[in-house]
């Protein structure tokens, strides 16, 4: 759904390549008749899992923040997107600072901002012809008086040739492959604080048709009246959204997404050849709880697919990414025969499970509308045809083969920035570009355009999915997200252990075979372990785990800020888990350290030995307003004795206003060697402190509140390349580190559950612990 600063003020709306899967087949019965009202079908499972991919993989290039054409200062977005007709420079409408920003592609991995054209109003969508670019803005006033117009303006100069007034708002353009007409969307949106914000809501929108093969100037605009459609909720108030014309260029396809309705027209005299409604589902296991856990047992009540995005698999078949808006969607997206408005296939659960399996499942719109499928796109590749479906919430593109219409297979997950908004499939040149719309420069989260091409190989991400639940309903994933802790398992190869934070619970620990990311493919989660206490489900905000060889595990809890200044930081401990899950007991972290921390504490547990003879190492995120500036604190607890010691640990500093650095985790190298993340809380191009530094530690450290003694640090591993080597957006979060009994160094970043981040994990394997953690020659 495609709206315009102005339109947000008005109604309140918020609008906005890995190798790895699953077959998104599922078989579904017919559901609806021409020009009728498609009766309910229920829906669960996400169809059988595929093996995984040898072919061709779409690799991430580059990532280009929108406010390279504008001032990082402002909010600017990147929505709907085209490209000129050589194929070389990409154009995305920016409606929060007014117009539409210029990308050159010439090279793909190096894309470079080009500049920036303001527009007479709101930008709702671009399109590049063989003669010139036709921007389509949103001048509207009210919403009982919607306007808006088209700008025609000249590639080569980029000066406005000629401004066409539409007589209505626009939403979506489309133009036929041969150039010579134009179709637009012509929303006249409705009022979402109008009463019930439903429909009707007059004026009524239309479909605009402009024959492009004459001059500008004396350009037309007809109006096709859509009104009066039977089997629709309100037919007096279609509310068109989304256009695309066929491959052959003699239909068009016109999503109606408040009604719920599908309608094809003749492209050459614009006359309705077929209109349905696209049909109400049930679907069984998802997630429709926001209760901080990830589950797919739930249940959605009878809701309308209410499709956004249209696309042609074939001159036959339209396929929908069925958002939903104010009664429903149906998390996932769908193809109709055009001609009978049949259903051929519907991803019924599978759409949502990427979101599941990838850990970007935005479970703050649980009981909204979920991964909330928005953008849709369909283009040929060399022999194959695939189609590309955006996750608005959960930042991210499913790829699909729709070589067959009536069983698409999925093909690869495409991680993204916020708000995947624009897709642009650029077969030509073998490019798929991804233009994000949200922005929110107080979170580091900015709009972007990504570059990703089609070529041989793994795809170098996504590098973490997780494999199928054990029990359950068929092909549910294991559900994960926001991953802040890793250990070795003792006596294992290739095999991890991982635990989230407080963003879940009850908390648990997952199994992370790391063999498949040695094969070039995603590392994989294989099962998880719920933690108890007391025989209950238990939560809490995990940031360090040690597996002990006797199977049990410690864990590092981090506390929270106390309403009481004196005492600093409470809540924080260190937690023995027995095998089973089960919590033994409690560590407290001494009062006299807790009350120096703000609201910061335990980021990081490790040890030496076994049992009754552990000695455990713990990191404190930021320093203790009892100890120097910039000096955090490294723990030494015995567990026979109940004894902490500590160490003092130098901070690097940062000049960067609002910036902090700290300590993120600690793993042991060897009995008394151990390495720490350490960073800074900056993402994007301003990360500048990622890094993995090792220290020795000496026999004995200070007793609580004693002078501490400083540790001699060394630079390990500088994790920013690798970071910025995956061409995406860097993560600020590099939470987990451990070393494998494989003797390789991994690395986590958490993704805090896809909320106010890009939600992309990154799991890194930093090489051999041998070399990396060699001592330094002078």
């Amino acid at each position: 759904m495609n709206r315009s600063p102005r339109s947000h003020r008005l109604s309140r709306a918020v609008g906005l390549g890995l190798t790895a899967a699953l077959a998104g087949s599922l078989a579904v019965p017919a559901v609806a008749a021409p020009s009728a009202q498609a009766p309910t079908v229920s829906l669960s499972g996400s169809g059988t899992p595929a093996a995984e991919s040898t072919g061709p993989a779409f690799h991430r290039l580059a990532t280009l923040p929108a406010y390279a054409n504008t001032d990082r200062g402002i909010e600017t977005v990147a929505e709907i997107s085209t490209v000129t007709p050589d194929g070389r420079t990409v154009v995305y409408t920016d409606a929060e600072a007014g117009g539409i920003g210029f990308v050159d592609v010439t090279d793909p991995s190096a894309p470079q901002a080009d500049g920036f054209l303001e527009t007479p109003g709101s930008p709702t969508s671009v399109y590049a012809t063989e003669k010139y670019l036709m921007v389509v803005v949103d001048t509207s006033e009210s919403f009982t008086q919607p306007t808006g117009r088209v700008v025609f303006v000249d590639l080569q100069t980029r000066q406005t040739l000629h401004e066409l007034e539409l007589g209505g708002q626009p939403d979506s353009i489309d133009v036929t492959p041969d150039g010579k007409t134009a179709f637009i969307a012509l929303e006249n949106q409705r009022d979402e604080d109008l009463g019930d914000g439903g429909l009707p809501q007059q004026p009524a929108g239309t479909l605009a048709m402009i024959r492009l093969n004459g001059a500008i100037p004396s350009l037309k605009v007809r109006h096709i009246d859509l009104t009066g459609l039977d089997g629709l909720d309100t037919p007096q108030d279609p509310e068109p959204e989304y256009v695309k014309t066929s491959p052959d260029g003699t239909k068009v396809a016109l999503t109606l997404q408040e009604n719920n309705g599908v309608v094809i027209l003749n492209a050459r005299n614009g006359k309705v050849l077929n209109h349905f409604s696209a049909g109400s589902v049930e679907l069984t296991g998802v997630d429709v709880a926001e209760d901080g856990n990830l589950s797919v047992d739930g249940s959605m009540a009878l809701a309308p697919r209410e499709p956004d995005a249209i696309g042609w698999i074939d001159d036959d078949h339209v396929a929908t990414a069925n958002e939903g808006d104010w009664k429903g969607g149906t998390r996932g997206w769908t193809v109709f025969e055009a001609a009978t408005g049949e259903v051929v296939w519907d991803a019924g659960t599978s759409f949502e499970d990427l979101g599941h399996r990838y850990g970007q499942y935005p479970e703050h719109r649980a009981e909204n509308k979920g991964t909330e499928p928005e953008g849709l796109t369909v283009a040929t590749y060399g022999d194959t045809r695939y189609a590309f479906v955006g996750s608005e919430r959960g930042n991210f593109v499913g790829v699909y083969d729709v070589t067959d219409p009536a069983k698409p297979q999925f093909a690869q997950f495409l991680p993204s920035t916020n708000g995947p908004e624009g897709l642009l499939a650029i077969p030509e040149r073998d490019l798929m570009v991804i233009s994000s719309e949200t922005d929110d420069a107080e979170n580091g989260v900015r709009a972007s355009i990504q570059v990703f091409q089609l070529g041989e190989g793994a795809a170098a991400v996504p590098t973490l999915k997780s494999a199928d639940a054990a029990g359950g309903r068929a092909d549910a994933p294991i559900t994960w997200s926001a991953l802040g802790a890793l250990s070795a398992v003792p006596g294992q190869d290739d095999l991890l252990y991982a635990a989230p934070d407080s963003f879940l619970s009850p908390s648990r620990i997952y199994t992370v075979d790391t063999a498949t990311h040695a094969d070039g493919g995603p590392a994989t989660i294989t099962s998880e372990l719920t933690l108890t206490q007391d025989g209950s489900p238990v939560g809490y905000d995990i940031e360090g785990l040690w597996a002990d060889q006797d199977g049990s595990f410690w864990l590092a809890v981090e506390g929270a800020k106390s309403a009481d200044p004196a005492v600093g930081s409470e809540g924080n401990r260190l937690v023995h888990v027995d095998a089973s899950g089960a919590v033994l007991s409690e560590v407290e972290m001494p009062a006299e350290v807790a009350s120096g921390l703000a609201g910061q504490g335990f980021e990081g547990v490790t040890g030496v030995g076994s049992g009754q003879d552990a000695v455990l190492y713990t990191a404190v995120q930021r320093a203790s307003s009892h100890d120097p500036k910039n000096v955090a604190r490294i723990g030494k607890y015995t567990v026979a004795t109940g004894e902490w010691e500590w160490f003092g640990y130098a901070l690097e500093t940062t000049q960067t206003e609002g910036d902090w650095i700290g300590l993120s985790e600690i793993t042991a190298v060897d009995e008394d060697t151990f390495a720490v993340i350490e960073r800074d809380k900056l993402n994007g191009p301003d990360a500048e402190l990622k890094a993995v530094y090792s220290f020795t530690v000496p026999a004995q450290g200070a007793a609580t509140g004693e002078e501490l003694p400083i540790l001699e640090k060394s630079l390990a591993v500088d994790v920013l390349p690798p970071l910025e080597g995956l061409n995406g957006w860097t993560q600020e979060k590099l939470e987990g580190l451990t070393i494998a009994g494989n003797g390789s160094v991994y690395a986590v970043t958490d993704n805090d559950g896809a909320e106010d981040a890009t939600g992309e994990t990154v799991f890194l394997d930093l090489g051999d612990a041998a070399e990396v953690f060699a001592p330094q020659a002078d």
